[in-house]
C-alpha cells in the first residue's frame, strides 16, 4: 500500500466516524422530549398583612383643674364655723377652749368636704384614639407543579398556571412563562 493510499483510508475512517457521531448526536438530540407532561397543580398562597389605623372618638371624664391645692377656703370657712360653734358652747376658760377646739374641728372638716367636693368636679371632653389593626388576606404567589419527564415525576414553581405540559429544553423543564400566560 502506498501513503496515499494510506492517507485516504485514515482521512476516511476519521470522515465516517465524524459523521457517524454527528449522527448519533443529532439523533440522540431529536429523540430527546420537547414536553413534560403535567400530573398536579395546586395553588401556592401567601398570607399578606396590612397595617390599617382604626380610630374611634370616646368620652373622656377628668378631674376639672383644682383652683386651691391646699383648700384653704375649705380650711378657713370650716375653721369659722366650727369656732362659732364652739364658742356658744360653755362659758370662761371652756368657751375658749370648745371655741379653739371647734375652729380646728370645723378647720378639718372644711378641707375634707372641700377635698370631696374637687374630687367629684369633672369635665367632660371627647378624644380621639387610634390603634394600629393588621389585615390579614391571602394572595396567589405562584404554582408547585408537579410534572412527568422520561418516565420520572419532578416538581417546579411556576409563576403562572401551566396547561397540559410543560416545554422542556437540554433536558430541563422550562418554567418561564410564556408570553401568553396568565398568572
Amino acid at each position: 500500500m502506498d501513503k496515499s493510499m494510506m492517507k485516504g483510508l485514515v482521512v476516511g475512517g476519521l470522515a465516517t466516524v465524524v459523521i457517524g457521531a454527528s449522527g448519533v448526536t443529532g439523533y440522540q438530540t431529536l429523540m430527546k422530549p420537547k414536553v413534560a407532561e403535567v400530573v398536579e397543580v395546586k395553588e401556592v398562597m401567601a398570607t399578606v398583612v396590612t397595617p390599617r389605623e382604626r380610630c374611634e372618638d370616646v368620652a373622656v371624664q377628668r378631674q376639672a383643674p383644682v383652683k386651691d391645692q391646699h383648700r384653704i377656703a375649705g380650711t378657713v370657712i370650716g375653721g369659722v364655723a366650727g369656732g362659732l360653734l364652739g364658742s356658744t358652747i360653755g362659758g370662761g376658760n371652756g368657751k375658749t377652749l370648745a371655741t379653739v377646739a371647734g375652729a380646728a374641728a370645723g378647720g378639718y372638716a372644711g378641707n375634707q368636704v372641700q377635698k370631696n367636693m374637687q374630687q367629684k368636679d369633672t369635665v367632660a371632653s371627647v378624644e380621639r384614639r387610634c390603634k394600629t389593626i393588621n389585615e390579614k388576606t391571602q394572595k396567589l404567589s405562584g404554582y408547585q407543579v408537579t410534572y412527568r419527564l422520561d418516565g420520572k415525576d419532578g416538581t417546579v414553581r411556576t409563576s403562572f398556571k401551566p396547561g397540559a405540559t410543560l416545554p422542556v429544553k437540554d433536558g430541563q423543564v422550562v418554567i418561564t412563562p410564556p408570553p401568553d400566560a396568565k398568572s
